[in-house]
Order: C-alpha cells, then structure tokens, then sequence
C-alpha cells in the first residue's frame, strides 16, 4: 500500500513526458492587410483544446485571433477580434488532424507603414490539448477528491489518450498497409499487361514481317 503513491507518481510523471506542453512566445507586427501568423498542434477528435494567449500593449493596432483546423472541411472554432492582455478559449477538435491558432496584426490607419514596420505586439500562447487541458482541480474541489485520488483522475484522462493515440495508430497502419497492397497489386497487374501486350506485338510484327517477305516472294 506504501508503494501505490509512488508508483503512481512515476507512472504520472512518465505519462507527462508524453504529452508536451504547447507553448510560444513571439512579436506580431502589425500591417493594413495583415498575413496570419497561425500556430498548429496536433489532436484528436473530440479532443478538448484550451487556449490562452496573453497580448502585450501596443497602441494603433488589432489583433484579432481565429482557431481553425487541417481538416478537409476548414472548421473555424471561433473568431474574436481586438483581443487584450490574458484571453482564454476553449474549443473541441471536430476531427483528426491539427488545431491552428491564427494571429492577426492590423495597423491603424492613422499610422503610416514605415512607422507601422517599427511597432510591434507581444504573444505569449500557451494550448493545452486534451487531459492537460482538464482543469482537475475544480473537479477535485466539486467532487470532494482526495489528492490521489486527483492524481488517479488525471492518469485515468492520459491512460484514455494513450489509449486513443494507440487506437489512431492502429487504423493508419491497416490504412496505409490497404494502400500498399492495393499499390502492389496495380504494378503486378501493370507488369502483365506489358508482358502480355510485348508477347502480342512480337507476334503481330512476325506474322507481319512473314506476309510481308511472301508478298516479296522472299520465302516460300
């Protein structure tokens, strides 16, 4: 019983190891039409993804934030303009693939450009994806956990990632191994066809050339 805790703090500690904490800290200069500057992670479905981004000051300029995905359809999760100081979000992944985090920079138009190219806003990003998202403790203060047993909540939320990651693998792998046999099988069937079609114009040009020598009374 003395060892549970223990194990369990280097199970917890192992299972962190595997999954990073997505953070980033950048200057976004600001423009009149503004590129975004979008930031990826990868997730899962229904995946839950935190994000908080704290803008530093700056006068005469806009930032606006839009989460988005990789997905084939183009989820956009939202789209905030003149975001300030400390803003959090919280969005959840509608499909396998990656989450961006997409910055803009608008100037003001009373500034001009070669002032705007010497302005500049502070970025500080931090996402959180899936169990590290998981605020565990306002579940242990509305559900009366002990602190193991928050600790014991949280390696339950990582042990489900795993077990999803695992799950995601697995269809990539009959995925691609679907392809490959389906690619083999097309260059065997290419490779017979070219057998087949050299072995009948090999025969075409004999019965071609023998006509052709009989017409010219070269054999018999």
């Amino acid at each position: 019983m003395a060892r549970s805790p223990l194990a369990a703090f280097f199970l917890l500690l192992s299972l962190t190891l595997l999954n990073p904490a997505y953070a980033i800290k950048f200057a976004l200069q600001p423009a009149r039409f503004p590129g975004a500057k979008c930031i990826w992670n990868p997730v899962h479905n229904n995946a839950l993804v935190i994000v908080t981004a704290n803008v530093g000051p700056g006068a005469n300029q806009r930032v606006d934030i839009e989460i988005i995905d990789s997905s084939a359809e183009k989820n956009v999760y939202l789209n905030k303009r003149n975001i300030n100081a400390e803003s959090r979000f919280a969005v959840t992944a509608h499909a396998e693939g990656e989450v961006g985090v997409c910055f803009k920079n608008y100037l003001d138009k009373s500034v001009t450009p070669e002032k705007g190219a010497k302005m500049s806003r502070i970025v500080d990003l931090d996402v959180d994806i899936g169990a590290e998202a998981v605020d565990y403790n306002a579940i242990a203060n509305q559900e009366s956990l002990s602190g193991l047993e928050t600790e014991m909540r949280k390696l339950e939320g990582m042990l489900k990632e795993l077990v999803d990651e695992q799950g995601y693998l697995k269809k990539r792998e009959e995925r691609f191994t679907a392809t490959n046999e389906s690619t083999q099988q097309r260059v065997q069937n290419f490779a017979w066809f070219s057998i087949l079609a050299l072995a009948g114009l090999g025969a075409w040009q004999i019965v071609h050339l023998r006509s052709f020598f009989k017409r010219k009374y070269l054999i018999d």
